[in-house]
């Protein structure tokens, strides 16, 4: 009879003695499948993070001892699997269906809640029912082999080199490659991927070659009715020198994306290719036999590998992980080259970028001013956010092209500059106490560039704003912020206002428009614009050879950072409307607009504002400045950690170091030193 569902879950003796007492198994010939996921279950640890190794001897000892149980469970087992097509699970499980990363997210997703249920006669559908659990892979890899192997005795199972017939273990495994290499060859021959590779252009496709080799191995299979392979066999190892030279060739695609950018489809056809060759990397092995005891070795590992597949494919995690490595290492790249602009080197780099500051901070005082004209228009929470936006994104392009600087700007890049610096104190210096320590004066050079750049926004926006309020009420007789002045100081204090929850909102629109900055100049490097721009027909007849090749060189160096500033714009002007429309309580606090905002409430209440309520706004700056800094500079770090590989363990020595650093030479981290001492 069959083995009744409790909240109790029986003990394996339990299970055989109600299901395996008597040769009685077409009893559950109508869910034979249900069956082998109750013992499954048996078995499954309950905590695996607590278990290092899943003792099974429990298991054998049953079977070992009792001819009912190994007799009845070996036709059971041997019933269920018998004929079941695996290809689908090498061919498909685990590996990218399409170069459209979003459905292919969309698709897990989806397969998460609601699992796809291929048909009965394939193992994919016995796995499905009996291994569904994520960590099932995990704890199966923690059997110890020797178990293993005594279970595959016990059960006597055949290998999978019994027959080249159709329907045979062999014979799927051949028809997998065969379908996996096919498939590389046709994705690996598209313009836009042999586009990336332009060493090749000449060259025979390792592709095509991989493929004609396979064939001719497979038909001396068949032939020689032997199942196998020898390791010596010369079309073998023609074989994976080809698979190795495919392997290069995707490798060296990637790298080349530093010099031709890479878009996101071709990243996902090239990360489906990898994922292709690493799955025969595993397979091409099983066709090799060197001993008697590698059939069985063999015929286990499959089977292993087979459950591995068919629980990964529906891996979110890993596949956004893989996906967006090589795309976010060119962002931060790009973020990097043009962080290293912001970080000053020497006392001139330093007043400099006091100066350029200052120039940041006179126009965001303007834009303050124009701010608070366009709250008082009679607009909709849409129109507000389209002319907040605006007046935004036309003062921070303004602050670019003009090539002064904005402070929180810096941090998305400097993060960059500085996982670049330890990255290649990772590749040069073996001493890991000398590359911290490295990294930790970089990281003073980096701290200073920002307070001085803070400094400068803030001492000129406060006057600027000040200023430009004064006049208007001098010229015009009205007080601009006069119903407005106790919001816009109010809103400044930690206290009395969520401004320290705005000021980290702003520091993600921070992150996202270094993120956006980095993204468009890869866009633009992979699709030739400036190349393209150069060589336009109709503009070299216009305007000349001269200044379209100008105009080229102007697109190049400018256009990330005005697209990257005119989106932080729109982030920041359309938030509160958002919230609106939310229902929450939504908004920015940036500490440059904060420094303005001071001067015009101050202003608009005419001086008559409490001691308290002064400080509260002052201090409330620096906390704004300071939590804009931290939720930008962290992402980025995060972020930049990630694309390059270095685990996040390195975090707390870096902040060992630099907490050493600090306590050495602390006024290094907010002025340079003499030329006359050491460099900081």
């Amino acid at each position: 009879m069959k083995l009744k569902k409790s909240r109790r879950k029986a003990t394996l003796k339990e299970f055989f003695e109600l299901n395996f007492e008597e040769n009685n198994l077409w009893e559950y010939k109508a869910d034979e499948v249900d069956l082998l996921a109750e013992l499954v279950d048996i078995i499954r640890p309950k905590k695996l993070s607590k278990v290092y190794s899943v003792d099974i001897s429990e298991l054998i000892l049953l079977l070992r001892d009792n001819e009912h149980y190994c007799a009845g469970f070996s036709k059971y087992l041997k019933g269920i699997l018998k004929q079941k097509k695996f290809s689908k699970i090498l061919t498909d499980a685990g590996i990218l269906t399409d170069a459209d990363f979003f459905y292919e997210v969309k698709k897990r997703l989806f397969a998460k809640f609601i699992p796809d249920q291929p048909k009965k006669d394939t193992l994919e559908y016995v796995l499905n029912q009996v291994f569904f659990v994520k960590t099932d892979p995990l704890w199966i890899r923690k059997i110890p082999y020797e178990q293993i192997e005594a279970v595959f005795d016990l059960i006597k199972f055949s290998s999978i080199y019994t027959s080249v017939a159709n329907k045979s273990p062999l014979a799927e495994l051949l028809f997998a490659i065969d379908v996996t290499l096919h498939r590389i060859a046709g994705r690996a021959l598209e313009s836009d991927v042999i586009k990336m590779v332009p060493e090749y252009e000449n060259m025979e496709s390792p592709f095509l070659e991989i493929q004609k080799e396979f064939a001719l191995l497979t038909e001396k299979l068949i032939q020689d009715k032997n199942n196998f392979l020898d390791q010596k066999d010369l079309g073998y190892k023609q074989l994976m020198i080809l698979h190795k030279q495919c392997i290069d060739y995707v490798q060296i695609a990637f790298k080349n994306s530093e010099k031709y950018g890479i878009s996101l489809r071709v990243n996902q056809s090239l990360l489906r290719i990898r994922q292709q060759l690493f799955r025969l990397q595993t397979l091409l092995p099983l066709l090799v036999l060197n001993d008697a005891d590698d059939a069985r070795r063999h015929s286990i590992k499959l089977a292993l590998d087979l459950i591995e597949y068919n629980c990964d494919k529906t891996n979110v995690r890993k596949l956004i992980s893989e996906s967006t490595q090589l795309l976010s290492y060119e962002v931060t790249q790009h973020t990097a080259i043009t962080g290293e602009h912001y970080i000053t080197k020497d006392r001139a780099d330093y007043f400099r970028m006091f100066w350029t500051a200052a120039g940041g901070g006179i126009i965001v005082g303007i834009a303050c001013i124009l701010k608070v004209f366009l709250s008082k228009m009679d607009n909709s929470a849409f129109g507000h956010a389209f002319f907040y936006s605006l007046n935004y994104a036309l003062a921070f392009i303004g602050i670019y092209l003009c090539g002064f600087t904005l402070a929180t700007k810096q941090p998305a890049m400097t993060a960059s500059a500085l996982i670049r610096s330890l990255e290649i104190g990772r590749k040069s210096d073996d001493n890991e106490d000398e590359k911290h320590k490295g990294f930790a004066e970089f990281f003073a050079r980096v701290f200073r560039s920002q307070f001085i750049a803070f400094v400068g926004n803030v001492l000129f926006a406060f006057p600027v704003a000040l200023l430009g309020i004064w006049l208007i009420d001098i010229v015009f007789d009205y007080n601009l912020a006069l119903t407005k002045w106790y919001k816009l100081i109010n809103d400044l204090s930690p206290i009395h206002s969520l401004a320290i929850l705005h000021a980290a909102i702003a520091g993600v629109f921070l992150f996202l428009s270094g993120i956006i900055a980095g993204s468009v100049a890869n866009r633009d490097k992979h699709e030739q614009m400036y190349y393209r721009i150069e060589e336009h027909p109709l503009l070299k007849l216009s305007i000349g050879r001269i200044k379209t090749k100008k105009l080229s060189e102007w697109y190049e160096r400018r256009w990330a950072g005005i697209v990257s500033n005119f989106w932080f714009g729109v982030f920041m002007g359309s938030t509160a409307s958002i919230g609106i429309f939310l229902g929450l309580n939504l908004d920015i606090r940036h500490i440059t607009f904060a420094s303005g905002n001071l001067a015009l409430g101050l202003y608009g209440a005419n001086y008559n504002v409490s001691g308290w309520m002064l400080f509260w706004g002052i201090f409330g700056i620096g906390i704004i400045g300071l939590i804009n800094f931290l939720v930008s500079f962290g992402l980025s770090m995060g972020l930049a950690f990630r694309s390059r590989n270095i685990p996040f363990s390195e975090v707390r020595p870096i902040i060992s170091s630099i907490w050493a650093h600090f306590k050495r030479r602390p006024a290094t981290f907010f002025f340079p030193r003499m030329k006359s001492q050491n460099k900081a």
